[in-house]
């Protein structure tokens, strides 16, 4: 999962990223109105970790900046305020869940993965495309009945292909969902070449076809043959 976490509390926005980078997702953070803003505008998210309260700004603006936007991303408000009116002006704009301060990071974290499977695979935790199935609770890649063993990275670039299936998506998409905005820095993307090719073995190794296509020039495509 690749998360922007908005929270001005310093404490508690650096034991969310570390809770959730623990579990091998990439995680971003923003503690301003500013900051968030710019990052909401350049970057895609599977989930968005916004508090109301900000410096320079309020949560909401952003959260109407994002469905204005027509953005993909979910949204997980977290907010002290524990008001019906508040709770009901968040979700009537459209965020997809909200949970107030203070909660346990583990209810935190199956919020946000209902939230993904909601919006990505139609809210079941098992993922099926012809002979793979994955689970995404046990993070579990099969073809068939035998048991694919894929990096962490491999795992995350799988499941970001399948729910992206059909459609073409670059290079730059697929390094920034990895590895987030520092991927900017980087030379060239012949990595990213080498974590497909380490796919395509081990899924095609254990007799699952090749759905991998390049669409050269543009990127790389998840089709059913």
């Amino acid at each position: 999962m690749k998360i922007l976490i908005i929270e001005d509390e310093e404490g508690l926005r650096e034991s969310i990223e570390e809770y959730f980078t623990g579990d091998g997702n990439i995680c971003e953070t923003a503690s301003s109105y500013q900051t968030a803003m710019v990052k909401v505008n350049l970057y895609r998210y599977d989930c968005i970790l916004l508090d109301i309260t900000l410096p320079g700004g309020n949560g909401i603006e952003i959260l109407k900046k994002i469905k204005e936007s027509n953005y993909p991303d979910g949204v997980l408000i977290i907010s002290a305020k524990n008001s019906l009116d508040d709770r009901l002006e968040g979700l009537n704009i459209g965020a997809d869940d909200y949970l107030v301060k203070p909660f346990h990071l583990s209810e935190l974290k199956a919020r946000v993965s209902a939230i993904i499977r909601r919006k990505t695979f139609n809210g079941s935790n098992l993922l099926l495309f012809n002979e793979i199935t994955i689970d995404l609770l046990a993070k579990e890649v099969k073809v068939g009945k035998l048991i694919i063993k894929l990096t962490r990275k491999e795992y995350a670039l799988l499941l970001y292909f399948i729910a992206n299936k059909g459609k073409v998506v670059s290079k730059n998409a697929i390094a920034e969902h990895l590895w987030g905005d520092g991927i900017d820095m980087a030379n060239n993307f012949d990595f990213i070449y080498s974590h497909i090719k380490n796919i395509r073995k081990k899924l095609m190794e254990a007799g699952c076809n090749d759905y991998i296509q390049a669409a050269y020039g543009m990127g790389y495509k998840f089709v059913e043959q």
